[in-house]
This record gives structure tokens, C-alpha cells and sequence, in this order.
């Protein structure tokens, strides 16, 4: 009996200790605080700047590669776009994974690289942000349908048309009938590819460089931003080639600073202190090589340097910036 009094009472105890399942909090955080610094922090403004007291400045495009190790937090974590579902990470997401959120919902303009007129056959000017592609007042993706099959041509690419012919009713193939009076079959859909974040390769920013007299320093701001991927084709056998980089669309940066501020980026060192994708580019925490300046004949790097003679000019460009702010003192 005396063993049996301390069984009895451990049990007692541990049925009172018991949480019915209804009364279990609803949240579920994923650490052991909340986290609120970040996603109701403000954009911090920048320093006002008057026309008057900008001495010099230069225009300068330069591409983030997603290759290097220092841009990772830009790229990952990767997500997966199926024919059923968006799959993303559940704590923080890569930079185009947010930029395709939000230009889906409608809160990010986007500005065409190309005048869609063209469908990309003419100059490709689209970082002067003149063609925006917009929805109808109050609409997104999912509620405006023109605006979502516009979208199709930034966000995807279609695949190689289908040899499949489509049949009626009566078993014989579908015939359409264009406005010439010309007969073709017709055939199944291409398929639907969706951009994912392993298909961004770079980042270009397009951003002006300054000296404030009256603040005394050379400063920066990025002006706008462009995702590139791969710019692919079809052979006669239907596989892929790669035949250059494109941009997919130009996004005012401005604007983007909104939504880049309430977005983490990875910091390996140290998990209690991640910053925002704002903090990240006001600090200037990636990789990146100059591929234009503004000049004359309004010609990029490219077309007069290849290969590592376009780093060194690249670099060259850089340091010019460098020594100006160093020049403008007398010691």
C-alpha cells in the first residue's frame, strides 16, 4: 500500500497538468519572441537634397550576379511554382519571390523593358521607366484578366508550340480560319513556364551618384531596379538554347523601399539581427560591377570592352567616383 500512494499521487498530478486542447493559445511562434522590429519598422526617409547644391554628379547602371557568395541573402531561398500551388519558404523569402508577391497583388508598378507595342522588337529603353504596365483601377492579377495575361510576357515565357492537333466532336482536326480566309489546323496550347528564384541570374540598378555640398559627402540613390534571367529559345527539336540575358521589367525603386522594408535578409553570423532588403541596399551590402555610365553616344560597357577588359573599365569608373570625393578637398 505504501508503494502504491506515490503512483496514486504522481498520476493525480499529472492528469491536473494537462491543458484541454481548446484552451491551448491559437498563435504558434516560432521563437521564443516575437518578432516585431522589422515588420512595423518605417522607411527612413532620405536627407533632403536641393537641386543647388548637387556639384557633380554621374549616372551609373551596374548588375548584382546572383553567382557571387556575397549576393546570396539576395537569392535565396529558392521557391516552386507548380501548376497547383506557390511553394515559398515559411520564415523569410528571396528578393524575387517578394517582388513576384506584390507585383501580383498590385503593389508594385511594373514598367516594360521594351514599348509593348514592339513585343520587344525595337530598343530595349525600359529602364527610362516610360512603358508601365498597370490593371484597372483597383484590380490585381486575380481579379483583371487582361492584366494577367499581360503579366504572362514578365513574370513567365511559353514553351515550345505543341504538334498535338486539337479534334471536335466528330473525331476530324479543328480547323480556324484568320482574317485573310487562310485555313490551319489548330493545336494545343504551348505551355506555361513561371520564373522561380533559381532563374534570376542578376539584378541591375540603374542609381545616380552625388556630392552634397551642403552635407559635404558624396551620396547615392538607386532610381530603379530590374530582375534578369536567361533570354532562351526553341530549336526545331524543341530544346533550349540560351541566347543572351533580358530583363524581365523595370520596378521604381522608390517605391520598392515600401515593401523591401518589412522583408528579412539571411544574416549568417548572427540570427537575432537580420535587417531589411532596404537596409541591405541603403548599406550596400552586395557584389556588384559597373556594365554603363552616362556618356555621349549613350553606348554601355559592352559594346566597346569584352571580358575582363570590361571589369577593368568597370573598376576604372568606380575609382573615378572614388577620387572625386577625395579631390574636391583641399589639405
Amino acid at each position: 500500500m505504501k508503494c502504491l500512494l506515490p503512483i496514486l499521487i504522481f498520476f493525480a498530478s499529472y492528469s491536473n497538468a494537462q491543458v484541454p486542447l481548446k484552451d491551448l493559445p491559437g498563435v504558434v511562434n516560432g521563437s521564443p519572441w516575437m518578432n516585431t522590429h522589422i515588420p512595423t519598422k518605417q522607411v527612413i526617409p532620405y536627407p533632403y537634397i536641393a537641386e543647388r547644391d548637387v556639384l557633380w554628379s554621374k549616372r551609373i547602371w551596374r548588375a548584382i550576379d546572383m553567382r557571387e557568395k556575397i549576393n546570396q541573402p539576395i537569392y535565396y531561398p529558392l521557391d516552386e511554382v507548380t501548376s497547383l500551388e506557390w511553394i515559398t519558404n515559411a520564415s523569410r523569402w528571396s528578393l524575387w519571390t517578394i517582388i513576384r508577391k506584390h507585383v501580383m497583388e498590385g503593389d508594385l508598378r511594373v514598367f516594360s523593358p521594351y514599348n509593348p507595342v514592339s513585343y520587344g522588337l525595337g530598343a530595349w529603353d525600359g529602364d527610362q521607366l516610360k512603358y508601365p504596365v498597370d490593371p484597372e483601377p483597383g484590380e490585381n492579377y486575380y481579379t483583371d484578366a487582361n492584366f494577367r495575361s499581360d503579366l504572362l510576357y514578365y513574370l513567365g515565357r511559353l514553351g515550345p508550340q505543341s504538334d498535338i492537333q486539337l479534334v471536335g466532336d466528330d473525331g476530324q482536326p479543328l480547323v480556324e480560319i484568320d482574317e485573310n480566309g487562310m485555313e490551319s489546323f489548330v493545336y494545343e496550347s504551348p505551355d506555361t513556364f513561371w520564373y522561380e528564384s533559381k532563374d534570376i541570374v542578376e539584378y541591375r540598378l540603374k542609381e545616380d551618384w552625388f556630392f552634397d555640398k551642403q552635407r559635404g559627402e558624396l551620396d547615392v540613390r538607386i532610381i530603379a531596379i530590374a530582375p534578369v534571367v536567361y533570354d532562351k529559345t526553341y530549336d526545331s527539336q524543341g530544346n533550349e538554347e540560351i541566347v543572351g540575358k533580358k530583363e524581365l521589367f523595370w520596378l521604381y525603386f522608390p517605391h520598392c523601399r515600401f515593401i523591401f522594408n518589412n522583408y528579412f535578409t539571411y544574416n549568417e553570423k548572427n540570427d537575432a539581427q537580420w535587417m531589411s532588403f532596404d537596409d541591405l541596399f541603403w548599406k550596400r551590402k552586395f557584389s556588384s560591377y559597373i556594365y554603363k555610365e552616362s556618356n555621349v553616344a549613350d553606348r554601355s560597357i559592352n559594346s566597346y570592352a569584352h571580358g575582363v577588359d570590361a571589369l577593368y573599365e568597370s573598376e576604372q569608373i568606380t575609382q573615378e567616383i572614388r577620387n572625386f570625393e577625395h579631390d574636391i578637398w583641399s589639405y
